[in-house]
């Protein structure tokens, strides 16, 4: 059986790839066939989320193991096939590429198309320009106007770390012995 999804951008409204995956591949095929459609770099660690109608995450698929405190498994793209958790139609999943960012694609699976197999994952369509892998936040902030990263994380462009002493930690000595 073959699974047919449909991936989209909430930053570039005119991207979508389309991609065409055997059902017994797993996540670690589908990142793969994603990564390769957008000509990202596979350097990055990414995640997976099964997601319910509303887009609410629900279960994770981790690029690698991780200890997780969630209420469920933790489940690992290369051992995790798509047919034991992609059942039907119109179910959605996050793809998470730039976990930093909180920057993800939408992914839809838009049609089960049974007694056909594929030995490798196909991009069958591809529309418009991804988005970039990486955001330059300071980039970012400038073209939204807000100013340099630096300038509001301190408050003013004039901050000076050497204002700490008078602050009140000029007189503290580090470099005392502790105890024994």
């Amino acid at each position: 059986m073959l699974y047919k999804f449909l991936i989209l951008s909430d930053e570039v409204d005119d991207f979508m790839r389309e991609i065409t995956i055997d059902a017994s591949a797993t996540f670690f095929d589908l990142h793969n066939a994603i990564l390769d459609s957008v000509n990202y770099e596979k350097d990055q660690i990414t995640s997976f989320f099964l997601c319910d109608d509303e887009w609410e995450k629900q279960q994770e698929i981790t690029l690698i193991e991780m200890e997780t405190s969630s209420e469920y498994d933790n489940l690992v793209m290369d051992t995790t096939a798509l047919e034991d958790y992609v059942t039907d139609e119109k179910q959605k999943l996050l793809y998470y590429f730039d976990l930093m960012g909180d920057r993800a694609f939408f992914i839809t699976m838009q049609e089960l198309i049974p007694r056909q197999n594929s030995d490798k994952a196909v991009c069958t369509r591809s529309e418009g320009t991804p988005p970039k892998q990486f955001v330059d936040f300071n980039e970012m902030a400038v073209a939204q106007g807000t100013g340099d990263i630096d300038e509001q994380f301190y408050g003013d462009e004039e901050f000076n770390a050497d204002e700490l002493d008078s602050e009140g930690f000029g007189d503290v000595n580090f470099e005392e012995e502790s105890p024994r």
